[in-house]
């Protein structure tokens, strides 16, 4: 299973066009040792004629156009990007869907609930069904083992498949009130766990960081990127950029008590990286206490064309 980063940083990239904190102007000054990211998104392949996009990120196209086995492979057999898989209905999730109504047979994969946020509240996205074929949108049932590919054939182990699992997120402020009555909330915020030949990978670039489940999946993992967004709860209030704590838009921070790098997590053979980091961030700068503190605790910090084998 081959799993390659298209981008890493969270919305609005790195840097931020209408930021001026300290990463994003010493970046484009040229005096961090930082690289530029695009913003998070991930393609999985077990088949080099196919590939499944973890998301839907709004710098998709040009990701798409920056990797060359992303591009399309003749005029009839048309783009090797088959499926997405979505774990929210979250802006920075989902805005690169209206990159793909191009007339290219595509299935979408998410919780019933963040489907009918999609289609029946934004009008936006119903450019999906007017494409020829009209895109597909599968159901994803939490904490069951699905085929995304089935296996070629009977005993063959080369199948690809995935798991929901829900992370007790919440729903994004732009739904309204009539239909979040409506839905699951353990649909809200979902990880992704796929399978190829007893291989796992786990994905999770929004991580509230409660509930058990989310910690056994990435430690049976043999590869888990994780929400790397925030180095500390109130890092965005320090910024003047919000006024709401990490937690309280859902990411668990990676500093502090109860933070990502204090969670226990037992030895073994998972590769833990981080995913999803805001341009607010530290860990960006690569000279600082805060990227030396990730690495010496044993994670890696995911950047733009970040590529594993599994």
């Amino acid at each position: 299973m081959r799993v390659r980063v298209l981008g890493s940083a969270a919305g609005g990239g790195f840097p931020q066009w209408n930021c001026s904190c300290a990463n994003c102007s010493a970046l484009r000054l040229g005096t961090l040792k930082a690289r530029p990211r695009t913003q998070a998104q991930v393609a999985v392949s077990s088949d080099p004629s196919k590939w499944f996009l973890l998301n839907a990120s709004p710098d998709l196209r040009q990701q798409i156009n920056a990797t060359p086995e992303l591009a399309p492979r003749s005029a009839v057999l048309g783009s090797p990007v088959t499926s997405i898989l979505l774990t929210s209905a979250d802006v920075d999730s989902v805005m690169g869907l209206l990159h793909l109504r191009e007339f290219q047979p595509l299935h979408i994969f998410s919780t019933v609930s963040v489907r009918r946020i999609l289609t029946e509240e934004n009008s936006l996205f119903r450019v999906l069904s007017r494409s020829n074929p009209p895109v597909r949108w599968e159901p994803m049932p939490l904490d069951r083992l699905m085929p995304l590919m089935p296996p070629s054939g009977p005993g063959k182990k080369d199948g690809l498949f995935y798991k929901a699992v829900s992370l007790l997120g919440t729903f994004p402020d732009y739904v309204s009130d009539a239909l979040r009555n409506n839905l699951s909330q353990e649909e809200a915020v979902i990880g992704v766990q796929l399978l190829h030949k007893e291989k796992r990978l786990f994905y999770a670039p929004s991580l509230p960081g409660v509930g058990e489940d989310w910690r056994r999946c990435a430690e049976e993992s043999d590869l888990a990127l994780l929400d790397g967004t925030f180095w500390k709860d109130d890092e965005l209030i320090a910024a003047k950029r919000s006024r709401k704590t990490a937690r309280e838009i859902g990411h668990a921070p990676l500093w502090g008590e109860r933070g990502l790098l204090r969670q226990p997590f037992r030895p073994g053979k998972t590769r833990r990286v981080l995913i999803h980091i805001n341009n607010t961030n530290p860990v960006l700068n690569e000279d600082s206490a805060e990227h030396r503190a990730v690495r010496e605790a044993g994670w890696e910090i995911a950047y733009d064309g970040m590529e594993f084998e599994l």
